[in-house]
């Protein structure tokens, strides 16, 4: 078998949407949460604070799109926090040695995917296993980020950057229509292209779908790389909010967007998940 058309039946998602039964039990409890607060305080509902919550999540919802498709595939990636934090920090670096804002971003998410591709890499190829991989990235990220900063913040940010991510459109902040947009990409990969496919039937069965010709190695990659470049683009985020680079950044990031994915209907064992 060798054609596609044998791939493993990947796992129904519901609606057209990829709207299932965990879903709207994680919808409903959300919007139980919604309620108690609005009842406890007048300004819950308020839109500034509603545009503030937003504002506040987009950086953990950016993390944990990439998260999502690294744990449908069957793996984890403890490294997205340090991996934000080098991207950052060559972001900094870059823009502040001159190089135009234009070139810097894309540079740095860039490094961002590279520092996935090596992860995906070492999973798909080193026969390791996804905790143990990432486990090490994890240190080897931060500390080379630590060590080229000397363990300071790089400051001198660009108001011009700073702007970028601290404006809004139509009223929205910039970063919350940043992750909408990017949570649109990703839902389109997972559910209207081969990939998408792939990342689930090597999660649901690595074996059957290596036999019905799914690259299993290069869709573990590509989930890592994804993963890095959205890491890297969190980073970037919090770097205009704050206006300069910390090497600590994205301390414990791993930890909420694996909690953000599993809530929100990743199954751990792989195989399982959406966007909605």
């Amino acid at each position: 078998m060798t054609s596609t058309d044998s791939l493993p039946a990947a796992p129904k998602h519901g609606f057209k949407l990829g709207f299932g039964l965990r879903d709207a039990g994680t919808l409903i409890g959300l919007l139980v949460i919604i309620g108690v607060f609005a009842a406890l305080s007048p300004n819950f509902l308020t839109e500034r604070n509603i545009l503030n919550i937003l504002q506040q999540s987009s950086i953990n919802a950016c993390v944990a799109l990439g998260m999502t498709l690294v744990i449908i595939s069957g793996g984890i990636d403890l490294s997205v926090g340090p991996t934000a934090a080098i991207a950052a920090v060559a972001a900094a670096a870059l823009m502040v040695g001159g190089t135009p804002i234009v070139f810097a971003i894309p540079a740095a998410i860039l490094f961002g995917m590279a520092a996935g591709a090596v992860n995906g890499a070492l999973v798909a190829y080193g026969g390791l296993q996804p905790f143990i991989v990432t486990l090490g990235t994890l240190s080897l990220y931060r500390a080379s980020a630590l060590i080229y900063t000397g363990g300071n913040p790089i400051f001198g940010i660009p108001p011009a950057f700073r702007s970028l991510f601290n404006g809004d459109i139509l009223g929205v902040p910039t970063p919350v229509v940043l992750v909408a947009i990017l949570a649109l990409m990703v839902w389109v990969v997972l559910n209207k292209t081969p990939l998408g496919e792939y990342f689930l039937a090597v999660g649901g069965n690595e074996e059957a779908s290596h036999i019905a010709g799914v690259p299993v190695a290069m869709t573990k990659i590509a989930a890592y790389v994804i993963s890095g470049g959205l890491a890297s683009i969190a980073g970037l985020i919090l770097v205009g909010r704050l206006g300069a680079a910390d090497p600590t950044l994205g301390n414990l990031w791993e930890l909420d967007a694996i909690a953000a994915a599993a809530i929100g209907g990743a199954s751990l064992m792989g195989g399982k998940g959406s966007v909605v």
